[in-house]
């Protein structure tokens, strides 16, 4: 039986498409990469435009990770948070305490980007309950943004397009408007008056809820998932300000943007002038080679629930793998990577060249936008049809679906987010390798342009 066999028979994916679940003959089977690249099972070479999932940070084929990990795995090869301490998770939060803003200096690790954020949230919940404050349990957040797929974390993910019948906490959850221009152009004269509608929006639904019964607000810096969506100048610090102000705590999911993303360890507050009360992070912090994630929290946050604070309650959560030592060794190898090759810098200096490359394909008819920042872009297509509703939605489905195959046939994987191709590319991208993306991306929709639009 042929590996596509199998999978057809046997296994379920992430977001799996259940009306043709078991008759998948599209979804390239993956067997190698190398630097930037990938190969499928027919031999084919492509560049990873999405780096895996926003996770690739030093590429594939590392051998110094390897040798790490598999060093680790004969020292220790586990070891259990709930009882006993391993000089590697140590090692790895004093690390990133020295990098995040502010006072974030208390770290919890978690096995990936949704259990970060389901803890974080835990952690919100526990600190209303124990601050005498338990009907603060209401939760701001963006259309548009994602958050994660355990229970809490798919309650704040906002990817309105998304059909599923699976249910959310929506007695809870409060979605403002996605902070996305584009999405907007037609309604505001100017970049800041969108920023000051979303601010007054903010506001207002702060005043309807009361402030008194708001545990926090959640925002990606820019919202990854959703559709690399870039919000207006001084947005972020702007809401950071307004909810502060209420005594709201401020997330700022990471999970996407630190580890070097847009070219700094975090970016909230070196990008956005944002100091959060806690940070989520996971993908580019072992750079995908193994699952790790968590969060940092501010001392001063941790200060009102712990010690005599604490009237004698326990943080109740965590996983058989918090903190697992190898995967700490895989995060700590891949930090020294990047710190030996200077690949923060190397984002900083690529990053805008990745961007202004991208847009050339603006003059394309099937390319509606372009849009990014640092190792992280989306293309959005649309054909400028009537459609609307469900029509328009199978309408970008089959786009997506088509741009996908082309790219692949000029040897560039792309993520098609229905309508929108979704990069972020292993750090270490050459300008001449995003060239080579460019170029592919380009020869794809020009071939879909010719089938769809003559």
């Amino acid at each position: 039986m042929s590996v596509r066999d199998t999978f057809n028979k046997h296994l379920l994916h992430p977001w799996s498409d259940l009306p043709n679940l078991g008759e998948d003959d599209s979804t390239p089977v993956i067997v190698r990469g190398e630097g930037v690249y990938i190969y499928d099972d027919n031999g084919q070479r492509m560049i990873d435009g999405p780096g895996g999932m926003w996770c690739m940070q030093t590429g594939y084929g590392r051998q110094e990770i390897a040798d790490r990990v598999a060093t680790q795995i004969v020292e220790l090869g586990y070891s259990t948070a709930f009882s006993t301490i391993n000089p590697l998770e140590a090692e790895l939060a004093q690390r990133i305490a020295e990098k995040t803003p502010g006072d974030l200096n208390r770290v919890f690790f978690t096995t990936g980007g949704s259990t970060a954020v389901d803890s974080a949230l835990r952690l919100c919940q526990l600190a209303r309950n124990i601050r005498g404050e338990p009907q603060r349990k209401h939760i701001l957040c963006r259309d548009k943004g994602y958050h994660g797929s355990t229970y809490l974390s798919a309650s704040v993910t906002g990817k309105e397009r998304d059909k599923t019948a699976m249910d959310t906490a929506v007695d809870l959850v409060h979605f403002l408007t996605a902070p996305c221009a584009f999405y907007q152009e037609q309604e505001f004269a100017s970049e800041e008056a969108f920023c000051d509608f979303l601010i007054a929006e903010l506001e207002a639904k702060i005043a309807e809820l009361g402030p008194e019964n708001i545990m926090c607000f959640i925002a990606e810096p820019i919202l990854g998932s959703g559709g690399v969506l870039v919000p207006p100048k001084g947005y972020n610090r702007r809401c950071w300000e307004v909810v502060k102000r209420h005594g709201i705590t401020y997330i700022a999911d990471e999970v996407v943007t630190a580890f070097g993303r847009l070219g700094h360890w975090f970016a909230s507050e070196t990008l956005f002038d944002v100091v959060p009360d806690i940070i989520t992070f996971a993908k580019g912090v072992t750079s995908g080679y193994l699952p790790l994630g968590g969060y940092a929290v501010s001392d001063a946050f941790m200060a009102e629930i712990s010690g005599d604070n604490a009237e004698g309650n326990c943080y109740s959560n965590g996983f058989t793998w918090s903190a697992n030592p190898v995967s700490c060794a895989a995060a700590l190898e891949s930090w020294d990577i990047i710190e030996r090759e200077q690949l923060l810098e190397h984002v900083r200096d690529v990053g805008p060249y990745f961007q202004a490359q991208l847009r050339t394909l603006m003059d394309l008819p099937l390319v509606a936008d372009v849009r990014g920042m640092g190792m992280m872009a989306a293309v959005e297509m649309s054909l400028g049809s009537d459609a609307e509703g469900e029509a328009l939605l199978e309408q970008d489905y089959h786009l997506g679906d088509l741009i996908d195959s082309h790219c692949r046939e000029f040897g560039l994987l792309v993520r098609p987010l229905i309508n929108v191709c979704i990069m972020s590319p292993p750090l270490i991208l050459t300008r001449e390798q995003v060239d080579d993306l460019v170029s592919a991306l380009r020869k794809a929709l020009l071939k879909a342009q010719e089938e769809l639009l003559g």
